[in-house]
């Protein structure tokens, strides 16, 4: 990075602000122009999910933190170029994002971290809705939480792996902040709270002692707990700031979660898996007949080919009493060879292996 010049007055500064936001602005419609040379060298598409590439946004993010000298965080630059990509994208058609809804939810901050604001978000009541949107193609992507680091998985996504046809294509991980957010902005009226169980979980010991009394009401979302907290003095809701804005809620207290590394990590769902980006995951649905080292079994062929697991999880199948399938993330693209011949290794000692995606890795401003 080159050294400002030294300058005698204001003026001068803004002066040179200004030709350098010239700068800025050409640029950018430079890169608006070539992206749109992008969709026309792929030829006649359908719609804008047909240019939208996660691998290789990814890529592009990882060498915009490599190349951040600063004085502006990771974090900011990382912001600043989803936004020019998402608007690039947009020129052809912005694309259609299924979240958990109302207006105001974590998912709804996710849908606009990974993918900017330039996308029709399409808020809906329960996570199975965001499935059945992009299985119906009404919805281009969709994003689902799948685990909180203070209160696990969220058991209601997992599920839905089980008999749907989508693939997960991206990750999200995002820092919760949760705030007790009331119309009267006094706690002293609070005689209940509303939110999400996760929340309700996540808060669960800042409630223990300062809203001992007041009832607890779990609620289909964070932002439905700032609507229904928008009719009466005695109610609140814990929810993020954003709710609070658009419900017109004051902050009571926060933040208010218990742990502060309180993070959430999303999934994108999309219909089709993705090329690799070169620093992947693959997440698996693996289950087997019941019988003395079963778990070992099934881990063994990650371990021989040196495939690392970063998670794992068991949850019942529904199809039978007492039958368990394990959710496993693994580092690696599908296509890579160690991943491919573990996945070889793995057909013969498991009854059933379905590949729910191999997405990029969460791009993180640390």
């Amino acid at each position: 990075m080159t050294e400002p010049a030294k300058f005698e007055n204001l003026a001068q500064v803004r002066s040179r602000i200004d030709a350098i936001d010239r700068d800025i602005q050409k640029l950018i419609a430079e890169r608006a122009e070539f992206a749109r040379l992008v969709g026309q060298v792929k030829g006649p598409l359908r719609a804008a999910v047909d240019y939208y590439r996660p691998e290789r946004e990814a890529q592009v993010l990882r060498m915009v933190k490599e190349r951040n000298q600063g004085p502006l965080s990771n974090e900011e630059m990382l912001r600043l170029f989803r936004e020019i990509m998402s608007a690039c994208l947009a020129q052809q058609e912005p694309l259609k994002i299924a979240f958990l809804g109302p207006e105001g939810t974590f998912s709804q901050t996710a849908v606009h971290q990974h993918f900017g604001h330039s996308v029709n978000g399409l808020p809906v009541g329960s996570i199975e809705e965001v499935f059945q949107e992009v299985e119906a193609e009404r919805a281009d992507f969709g994003v689902v939480p799948v685990e909180n680091s203070t209160e696990g998985s969220v058991h209601s996504t997992l599920d839905m792996f089980h008999d749907s046809s989508l693939k997960i294509c991206g990750e999200v991980e995002l820092q919760i902040h949760q705030f007790l957010l009331s119309r009267s902005g006094e706690m002293s009226r609070i005689q209940r709270v509303f939110s999400h169980p996760q929340s309700l979980g996540q808060t669960r010991n800042w409630l223990r002692t300062n809203l001992p009394n007041a009832e607890k009401v779990a609620v289909s979302s964070n932002a439905e707990a700032a609507r229904r907290a928008q009719g009466a003095d005695d109610c609140a809701a814990i929810a993020g700031q954003s709710a609070g804005r658009v419900y017109d809620l004051k902050v009571v207290a926060g933040p208010i979660e218990d742990r502060p590394d309180n993070n959430t990590r999303f999934v994108v769902l999309g219909r089709d898996l993705f090329s690799p980006s070169g620093s992947d995951k693959t997440s698996l649905l693996v289950s087997g007949q019941d019988q003395p080292g079963l778990l070992f079994h099934l881990l063994e062929p990650l371990a021989k080919r040196g495939v690392s697991m970063t998670r794992i999880e068991s949850r019942p199948t529904r199809r039978g009493k007492w039958e368990y399938a394990f959710f496993i993330d693994i580092e690696g693209h599908v296509e890579d060879e160690p991943v491919k011949a573990a996945l070889a290794d793995l057909g013969p000692v498991s009854s059933f292996v379905k590949i729910l995606g191999s997405y990029p890795k969460a791009v993180l401003s640390e």
